[in-house]
């Protein structure tokens, strides 16, 4: 009797916030990784000893999702990685997950940040799968990450809500078109949530979680595992006849 490859998730910006909730949800689900930082190697090593200790396995590789010039040697480290860890050559499921974002009205908005926005959180996305769609296996899963600010409005924010936007709309089209290789494509719109993205306001600031909390139907703003465990469970084998949808997890927030 052959025992069944263990799948593999890719998750970029797993360093922290939600990527490092979705990893550690993975691999307590048996998802071995394959995991992206930008600046913070420590606390991306010190991950993947934790993955580790829990009896799974991931790797940690730099990556600047708003470079997308460095995509093609990404996907070559990839390709290493998959060969000397697993020894396979393709892995099962990707997650667009890196990110940052700024506060800024209309009319404050430089191009520079515009443009900041524009490669982080869409550029990026579109040439990284690009660039990763030969070694993602078939009937392998993409979840791509928006906000709950691409259905509703607070003011600030406008920039980077077009981009996340654009990765619903992206979402429906990777759906369509990877769909004859049986790849399932969808998009987890995470609500307000308490971690450092943004400055860390919602975590931080007291009058604004408190007024967050009384525009969500739960009462309370969100924790970085409610997204991670999302992220988790729409990857488990029960849901595999979902694809391109957008899945907004936010507590029920401005219902």
């Amino acid at each position: 009797m052959t025992t069944a490859s263990p799948r593999i998730a890719l998750i970029t910006g797993a360093s922290r916030g939600l990527g490092r909730s979705a990893a550690l949800h993975l691999a307590a689900q048996g998802v071995q990784l394959i995991l992206t930082y930008k600046d913070n190697a420590a606390a991306a090593h010190e991950l993947v000893a934790q993955i580790a200790a829990q009896g799974s396995r991931a790797v940690a590789l730099r990556l600047d999702v708003g470079g997308s010039q460095g995509f093609a040697a990404f996907a070559g480290q990839v390709r290493r990685a998959l060969a000397d860890t697993w020894q396979r050559e393709r892995f099962d499921y990707l997650v667009n997950n890196a990110g940052m974002g700024f506060t800024a009205a209309v009319a404050e908005t430089t191009e520079a940040q515009f443009d900041l926005l524009a490669d982080v959180h869409l550029k990026g996305p579109f040439f990284l799968t690009q660039q990763l769609l030969p070694l993602i296996a078939d009937g392998g899963r993409i979840v791509n990450t928006s906000s709950g600010l691409a259905r509703f409005s607070f003011p600030g924010y406008a920039a980077y809500a077009m981009m996340k936007g654009g990765i619903e709309v992206l979402t429906r089209y990777l759906a369509k078109e990877l769909g004859p290789r049986g790849i399932t494509v969808n998009t987890i719109a995470p609500g307000a949530i308490e971690t450092d993205f943004g400055g860390g306001t919602v975590r931080d600031n007291a009058q604004v979680n408190a007024h967050l909390r009384g525009l969500t139907a739960l009462g309370r703003v969100g924790l970085p595992d409610d997204i991670g465990g999302a992220v988790a469970a729409l990857l488990s084998d029960g849901n595999r006849w979902i694809t391109g949808q957008r899945i907004e997890v936010s507590g029920g927030m401005m219902l």
